[in-house]
């Protein structure tokens, strides 16, 4: 149906052009219980946690299910929990980057998903560092649109220390150093300013356009990435014009 695909391409407009993907009930479960293993439950000396807690009822996430997630990372409840962040590097169809980032209890069976989940879908594995050098690790804010302006989003986030502010499909995408995210999304919550998300990933430097037929094969190797529960977040660089992504929202299934 094509408003089915009208809904998948603006989801991949905002998950792999915009660093931005829906996650599952599990993926944020998983973000909780890191964030609160690594620095607490205590949310106001734990801004990640705070941040992790904030997407997942964004997401309509359970509260009973957040609250057992922070026990668990933090130890209150008696449970262990142990994951490894491991970040692999792999080039899509007709060379585009990606930045696979994933969490996981098992070391040999992630690298394995990711390997031949790109070999099944016009991809391949990246010797680490060659396509790492095209992206920085860039705090990103999701700025609700509804009822905002750029102006009101600029005023308030280049003067705690914002790099940049742009245009994005659920309103303004507000672009920091790393270690000023916090900061920044303090300042836009000061101002009254909703936001979505505020995360740190790895922003591409430079972006590549694509043809359709070209976004059509990078999207359906996104889904097989996603299929994984191990991977959490995957980074791109490839970009469309408004007249590719008006060929992919007319697309029939």
């Amino acid at each position: 149906m094509s408003g089915h695909s009208k809904w998948a391409t603006t989801k991949h407009k905002k998950a792999v052009i915009d660093g931005r993907r829906a996650k599952s009930f599990a993926k944020l479960i998983k973000n909780i219980e890191v964030a609160a293993k690594l620095g607490g439950a205590d949310l106001t000396g734990n801004p990640t946690l705070y941040d992790a807690i904030q997407k997942a009822k964004k997401t309509s996430v359970p509260n009973d299910n957040i609250d057992r997630a922070v026990k668990r990372g933090a130890g209150i409840s008696g449970e262990s929990i142990e994951y490894l962040t491991i970040i692999y590097e792999g080039y899509g169809p007709n060379g585009v980057a990606l930045m696979i980032e994933c969490l996981t209890d098992n070391k040999n069976r992630a690298a394995a998903e990711v390997r031949t989940t790109l070999s099944r879908n016009g991809g391949t594995l990246a010797d680490p560092g060659s396509v790492a050098y095209n992206f920085a690790r860039k705090g990103v804010i999701v700025v609700s649109g509804e009822g905002t302006t750029e102006d009101d989003v600029m005023l308030a986030a280049l003067e705690a220390g914002a790099e940049e502010v742009e245009p994005h499909a659920q309103g303004f995408e507000v672009i920091t150093d790393a270690s000023d995210l916090v900061s920044v999304r303090a300042a836009l919550q000061a101002a009254g300013l909703d936001y979505e998300s505020a995360d740190v990933e790895f922003v591409p430097s430079l972006k590549v356009e694509v043809d359709a037929d070209t976004a059509r094969k990078v999207f359906r190797l996104i889904d097989a990435l996603e299929d994984s529960d191990d991977v959490q977040n995957i980074f791109s660089n490839f970009d469309l014009t408004p007249e590719v992504q008006a060929e992919l929202e007319n697309d029939e299934e």
